[in-house]
């Protein structure tokens, strides 16, 4: 059910067997066009792929048109309410628009514009989440939630389809995970567009990207969807990273070092929690693809860590460093992470 035809946000490939890619939106003030910036660089220096901004208003706009030129990062403007706003959007130089049709007003409005899009070039991203059913199908909303948001979405897809206008993707997101899930499955029967997945309005950095990772992954692991954000209240480097993780789970991305470590037990005898956390701190300086594992004890590591390129199997006050399974060498529990990083640097990783 992988999404046969393919987009291109700027430079990013979507759909039609391209990686599945990560993307993040701004919480900065969009009128704020360095605040923005320092934001997006940020964010493609933890490997976010496209970002969002918010356009509510046309000093957005106009700052819209800095942002697209500086940005390291292919720029979708986000849009609702005003037509003009989207169109604006596209001469500043978006590299693609997120719109809901059904509150941007008439269908002659939508086709405003579809055409800009079509006339630069750029796609755009049919977005519809739960609180934003259109007033026909509210009622079916509150008794099937799910039938509503397909619904909406197919006729959306039927109008620009009607304009001529295949450039687009389409979301439909709730902050119920099984209403998503749902959704998405019953989409991806329908349609051969690229699918954006997320949860929306998922919450903090602990429940949202519990909540993200079940409803983008459990939908990742039937073959739908192509392109994701992870939701967050937040800091948006969070989203990516998370992002990111959820993809390495299933296999589907490698996106720099990445850590296992053991749930701890009765047998530890290191603090395997302190050395983990200091473990993955560090492990943010590396962009090289290679798995770090930290182990309690030696039932756990190195034999259930072999896979793992690097590691820790903790002992009483000392621990055994690894590498490709293989024991190198036993150092003081005090001196395990220090050791560990120097058998990385040695590999030239």
């Amino acid at each position: 059910m992988t999404s046969k035809r393919q987009i291109h946000v700027g430079d990013v490939a979507i759909g039609g067997g391209a990686p599945v890619s990560v993307q993040s939106m701004t919480n900065t003030d969009t009128r704020d066009a360095e605040a923005t910036l320092g934001q997006i660089r940020s964010l493609a220096a933890y490997g976010c792929e496209m970002v969002r901004v918010a356009v509510p208003d046309e000093a957005a706009a106009e700052a819209l048109s800095l942002i697209a030129a500086d940005s390291p990062l292919p720029v979708i403007a986000d849009i609702h309410f005003k037509a003009r706003l989207a169109i604006a959007s596209v001469a500043a130089g978006a590299a693609g628009l997120r719109i809901n049709p059904g509150n941007i007003g008439s269908r002659d409005r939508v086709a405003e514009v579809v055409e800009a899009a079509r006339g630069a070039g750029i796609p755009i991203r049919i977005g519809v989440n739960a609180g934003s059913i259109p007033r026909e199908r509210r009622e079916l909303m509150s008794d099937e939630p799910v039938r509503a948001l397909v619904e909406t979405i197919l006729d959306y897809v039927t109008m620009f389809e009607e304009t001529g206008f295949r450039d687009f993707k389409i979301s439909a997101k709730s902050s119920s995970v099984p209403e998503t899930i749902e959704a998405n499955l019953a989409l991806a029967r329908e349609i051969e567009y690229p699918i954006h997945l997320g949860i929306t309005e998922a919450g903090t950095s602990w429940g949202g990207s519990i909540k993200s990772a079940v409803g983008i992954g459990a939908l990742l692991a039937q073959g739908v969807g192509d392109t994701i954000r992870v939701s967050l209240t937040g800091d948006p480097v969070e989203e990516v990273r998370v992002g990111f993780e959820i993809l390495r789970s299933l296999g589907l991305r490698e996106h720099g070092p990445g850590l296992i470590s053991c749930p701890t037990c009765g047998r530890t005898e290191i603090d395997v929690e302190a050395i983990a956390l200091e473990v993955e701190r560090r492990l943010a300086d590396f962009e090289a693809t290679f798995e770090v594992a930290v182990m309690g004890c030696v039932v756990n590591g190195p034999g259930e860590a072999r896979r793992a390129d690097f590691g820790i199997a903790g002992g009483k006050g000392e621990g055994l460093i690894f590498a490709a399974g293989e024991p190198i060498r036993k150092v003081p529990a005090a001196d395990l992470v220090d050791a560990l990083f120097e058998e990385i640097r040695k590999s030239g990783a």
